[in-house]
């Protein structure tokens, strides 16, 4: 395998001079400096150079130190081995536990696209219930479809989140994957705490790349989480659980990147190769004859801004979005989702049964009526309100009202038991409203 060596060095980006037989795209190759620093093949420029990303930010290269090829790309171990274990990009461990290593462990590279199957038929859809009466109604989380949790900073989507870890894991019929993308290290350590207290570390898998690393980890944390869980579903049969937060911080670590690469941004200022990005990796969380991967991704809203076209580019791709506001927030309502903007394309009577359907069209009518009595009611007052006015603005209060509900997630900050309702107690809850 041919040799190359470091030509110049700039920030993360590293350009290697390959006399002959240039490495492919996604190699990872090696810099001989007694530390062995790992850099990632970007592309090519004619002439043999490699321009190179740095993995792990290590400032021991100097120009002229000899670079070894691998013929190999970024890999991460499969199997059970994983299973309780929190992993990096590389698949190195978080945990302060031993490597993942051994004759018998099987390792998948984490940019290789697994086969499409082209005869695949969909089954009959499958209702997951999830315990949160505003997402088991207004947002069906149905078995490999996506849901998105959109929001500002600070509204709960990660509290939203471990809720659902929380509620849908304890069945253990799947398999649980997280990926965290960019976010607090406190958050992930709570997640973490959170499933070992709860017995759930042993259905779960965690992958870890949040905001004190590189932009080079936090653009591939997700696509190494998203690699093994194609692993279980292929080659295990199982049903996955992939929880990602944040998605919109895999798209920053891009623009970081485009940016430190000299590429000119897209209309919108964000990195030129956007669309295919995201599309690639929503089009790898999907489910196929063997298994199924359901997703729930938490998406920041940068500004609190819905019309960010990342955002946007994101949500086409999602079949349910539950959108937290921070209005809805500062009313003491919680979780803080607002109930007009929240849609699903699920919410049909062939998914959910026609009693769920007409349910939610009654409900989303007294809601939207509630929107606009609330402005011609801060003019003239309710009292001057018709009778059946006033009727159905007390209804919409009480539906918002009953959407609240105390996280199970929450009782060891607030000391408030969690609630957990069935499918069936929130419908006759809001039938025992509308009637």
């Amino acid at each position: 395998m041919n040799n190359g060596s470091v030509v110049s060095i700039k920030d993360l980006i590293v350009r290697v001079q390959f006399d002959e037989g240039s490495p492919k795209i996604g190699e990872i190759i090696i810099v001989d400096n007694q530390h062995n620093t790992k850099l990632l093949v970007d592309h090519l420029e004619p002439g043999g150079i490699a321009i190179c990303l740095n993995m792990r930010s290590d400032r021991r290269i100097q120009k002229g130190m000899p670079v070894i090829r691998t013929g190999k790309g970024i890999e991460v171990p499969t199997g059970s081995v994983t299973i309780g274990r929190i992993l990096d990009t590389l698949g190195e461990p978080l945990d302060g536990q031993p490597p993942i290593s051994g004759e018998n462990v099987q390792y998948k590279d984490i940019l290789k696209l697994p086969e499409r199957s082209t005869d695949f038929t969909i089954a009959k859809p499958e209702i997951l219930e999830t315990g949160v009466k505003v997402i088991d109604f207004f947002t069906p989380f149905v078995k490999g479809r996506k849901i998105g949790i959109i929001g500002g900073a600070g509204v709960g989507k990660t509290v939203l989140t471990m809720e659902l870890i929380n509620n849908i894991a304890k069945s253990g019929s799947g398999l649980s994957f997280f990926a965290g993308i960019g976010e607090r290290i406190r958050e992930g350590h709570e997640l973490w705490d959170t499933l070992r207290e709860n017995d759930l570390l042993k259905n779960t898998c965690m992958f870890f790349g949040q905001m004190n690393e590189n932009p080079v980890q936090r653009s591939l944390i997700a696509v190494a989480a998203v690699a093994l869980a194609e692993y279980f579903r292929d080659e295990e049969g199982k049903d996955i659980l992939f929880f990602a937060d944040n998605i919109y911080r895999f798209i920053q670590a891009r623009n970081e990147l485009a940016t430190i690469l000299d590429q000119v941004p897209n209309e919108g200022g964000y990195e030129p190769t956007i669309f295919s990005d995201i599309k690639v990796l929503q089009d790898r969380l999907s489910s196929n004859e063997k298994g199924s991967i359901t997703s729930v991704q938490t998406i920041y809203v940068p500004a609190d801004d819905l019309s960010d076209p990342a955002v946007q580019l994101i949500q086409h791709e999602l079949d349910s979005i539950i959108v937290l506001s921070r209005k809805v927030a500062e009313q003491g309502v919680r979780p803080a989702v607002d109930l007009n903007k929240t849609s699903s394309s699920l919410l049909t009577p062939e998914i959910v049964g026609d009693r769920h359907y007409l349910l939610s069209v009654q409900v989303l009518a007294l809601l939207q009526k509630y929107e606009s009595l609330r402005g011609i009611i801060a003019i003239i007052g309710e009292n001057e309100l018709s009778a059946s006015d006033r009727a159905d603005y007390a209804k919409a209060k009480k539906l918002i009202a009953n959407f609240t509900q105390n996280m199970n997630v929450m009782e060891k900050h607030n000391g408030i038991p969690g609630d957990f309702f069935t499918r069936e107690q929130t419908l006759q809850s809001i039938e025992e409203i509308i009637a």
